[in-house]
């Protein structure tokens, strides 16, 4: 199985913590995001990931070299202007498709700076038996910006929680409000359906729902999840690298 890691973003937010490195290198409980993301994807069967790079590009690069690619194939795609989520994972597309028995497997898309317990061959499995385009792991949780579920768990719209714009790309009858987690499970055939440059992915997600296409949500809320954008979370997650035992089980491996 194969697998993509965001890891090309400035890291701002965590400032002053990627005032000197990328985002990717920064630790937790000893241990740099990069790695743990590395090591969650290869308990959960991936061998080969593809991982873009920006800032700070060449220590990502000389940091996988000096471990050896933590045993996984490993290859980077370089953006030498940031290409956002949609446009990052479109010049990657090569990576899903190298052979005629890749098309119909579908991957992994896993933010380098979120960490969870999030059952990732449980999503692949709903993925797969569910037919999906793309499967969104999401939570009940409090967000500044929500996806919204029909029913049946299709993706239907978005809504920002400052101003409450609500933007519906498809009729439901009841709508639930979710956080998204930055963990994505697509079938290659996505690629065929997006533009390239710059663009993001949760847009052309919205905008192949308005079509008809199946991007479904993975309800997480029973999963262990943290968004490491800022240094205060990166800290709490230390602490709770050693409170957590579920946490403890799978990432330290």
């Amino acid at each position: 199985m194969k697998a993509m890691i965001l890891a090309a973003g400035l890291g701002t937010r965590l400032r002053p913590l990627t005032d000197n490195l990328p985002k990717a290198l920064v630790e937790v409980a000893g241990r740099t995001l990069l790695e743990i993301t590395l090591s969650r994807l290869r308990t959960c069967g991936v061998r080969e990931v593809i991982i873009n790079v920006h800032h700070f590009g060449d220590l990502i690069i000389e940091y996988l070299k000096r471990n050896d690619d933590f045993g996984m194939r490993i290859e980077i795609s370089r953006e030498d202007v940031l290409l956002d989520t949609g446009g990052g994972l479109k010049r990657a597309a090569y990576f899903f498709v190298e052979n005629t028995s890749d098309v119909d497997q579908p991957f992994i898309l896993h933010n380098v700076d979120v960490i969870s317990t999030i059952d990732l061959p449980l999503m692949v499995q709903f993925h797969s038996e569910n037919s999906a385009l793309a499967t969104l792991a999401v939570q009940d949780r409090v967000t500044d910006r929500y996806l919204l579920f029909d029913e049946q768990s299709q993706l239907c719209g978005r809504q920002s929680g400052h101003d409450v714009a609500t933007e519906i790309v498809r009729p439901a009858h009841q709508v639930q409000l979710r956080a998204f987690s930055g963990i994505h499970v697509i079938s290659p055939r996505l690629f065929a359906m997006t533009g390239a440059g710059i663009f993001s992915i949760i847009t052309s997600y919205l905008h192949l729902a308005a079509e008809g296409q199946r991007i479904l949500a993975f309800n997480a809320d029973d999963y262990y999840w943290r968004d490491l954008g800022r240094p205060h979370s990166v800290m709490q997650a230390s602490q709770d690298f050693k409170q957590v035992a579920a946490l403890q089980k799978t990432l330290c491996v």
